[in-house]
């Protein structure tokens, strides 16, 4: 029965890993449907080759540094337990590596792709699983000493604010950095609009991640034995949640409503675990109606030029999910209870000023030394044929 429970245990989180490795996937293709046709190409290049410097760098560093575990032994302990360590690795590299495929969607269409592939791998090695340990490690004592003065510890379940909060506030120094696409904002004071190149690959990608998502939460049970139901129909709620209210106030807009349902995963993430349905429902809502007003102000009124709004969408979406497992999560919002609002707000709090701390940093750094910015003409002509030396559908075809 332990052999069976092992080989149980592997194979459900394996699943979760490719689950979530397929959002990767819709990573790309949300951006792709997004940005300017010149800028496609980049798009699926870069989603891909984060992934792979990912992968190396976490493998290396980062999973040691989030929990003490190394990879530099033989294969015959490696393949212990049906080599749980392993898959495990895989399933939280799936976490990890969404860190830059979120700042890559704030960045698009005007970053240079060196710069940005070594600034994946210090979030991947180093900024993210520092504090991934702390929140699902118990490093440093920090777990405990939340749980001393607020009576519980800061709970996130599927890293609405490890994961997503930390991805959106890293972005924002990138995307303030960087500085808006060229002809965005005028002198005069006008709004250039950039819509959508592509819709249904839009839609696409939102639909992969949509459903690939519910590995992300339902497989953080991470043992067969503590998967749960209402992980999943409250990750359904707030999903529908998220889109109904981005489609209300969005005013009927394609961009809002498929963002909509990411807006309510991303925010119930954190409390999926502990929540009632109907209260997943109005904390979906409320991150879908969050993520269309702030998107409509950030890109409007404050100017900032975060290409797919990853900001709002992640950044104060994931922190929403931090505070409002604090709040839904209790017994008295018909919750299962064990969380603490206070708990959450410092956990909250702690996530995004590592994020900005660290995002302004490296990618401060990175300008410094070697520039992040494509350059105008590079930028005129786009990514494509300025790194990759194509388009995404070529004018010319050889016919012989």
């Amino acid at each position: 029965m332990e052999a069976l429970k092992q080989g149980s245990d592997a194979l459900f989180i394996l699943l979760g890993g490719i689950m979530v490795l397929a959002m990767h996937a819709g990573f790309a293709f949300l951006e792709l449907g997004t940005v300017r046709k010149k800028n496609q190409v980049n798009a699926l290049v870069k989603i891909l080759v984060d992934f792979s410097i990912s992968t190396v760098v976490y493998f290396v560093i980062g999973y040691s540094v989030a929990y003490g575990t190394h990879f530099f032994v033989g294969a015959e302990q490696l393949a212990a337990k049906n080599g749980y360590e392993l898959v495990r690795f895989f399933f939280l590299l799936t976490f990890a590596a969404a860190i830059p495929a979120i700042i890559s969607g704030g960045i698009a269409e005007r970053a240079r792709f060196y710069p940005q592939l070594i600034a994946t791998a210090v979030i991947v090695g180093l900024i993210y699983p520092f504090f991934e340990g702390i929140v699902w490690n118990n490093h440093f004592g920090v777990q405990a000493w939340i749980k001393a003065l607020t009576g519980e510890e800061f709970h996130d379940f599927a890293g609405s604010v490890v994961v997503h909060a930390m991805g959106g506030w890293l972005a924002l120094p990138a995307v303030i950095l960087l500085g808006a696409r060229s002809n965005r904002y005028r002198k005069d004071g006008a709004v250039s609009a950039h819509p959508p190149s592509n819709i249904p690959f839009l839609a696409l990608g939102a639909w992969i991640l949509t459903v690939g998502w519910f590995g992300f939460n339902v497989m953080s049970a991470q043992t067969i034995d503590k998967i749960s139901g209402l992980v999943a129909v409250n990750s359904l709620m707030a999903m529908v949640g998220g889109t109904l209210a981005a489609l209300a106030l969005g005013k009927n807009d394609p961009g809002f409503v498929h963002n909509g349902p990411l807006a309510g995963l991303v925010a119930v993430c954190a409390g999926s675990d502990l929540m009632h349905p109907l209260g997943a429902l109005v904390v979906g809502a409320i991150a879908g109606a969050m993520f269309v007003i702030m998107f409509t102000l950030t890109q409007n009124k404050w100017k900032i030029d975060d290409v797919l709004g990853v900001w709002p969408l992640h950044g104060l979406c994931g922190a929403w999910g931090g505070l409002a497992a604090g709040i839904f999560g209790l017994k008295e919002m018909g919750g299962l209870g064990g969380v603490s609002f206070s708990a959450q707000l410092m956990g909250t709090l702690m996530g995004v000023t590592w994020a900005l701390i660290g995002g302004f940093v490296v990618y401060g750094l990175i300008k410094s030394m070697m520039g992040l910015r494509l350059t105008q003409e590079e930028e005129y002509e786009g990514a494509d044929l300025s790194i990759h030396r194509t388009g995404s559908t070529p004018e010319r075809e050889v016919n012989w």
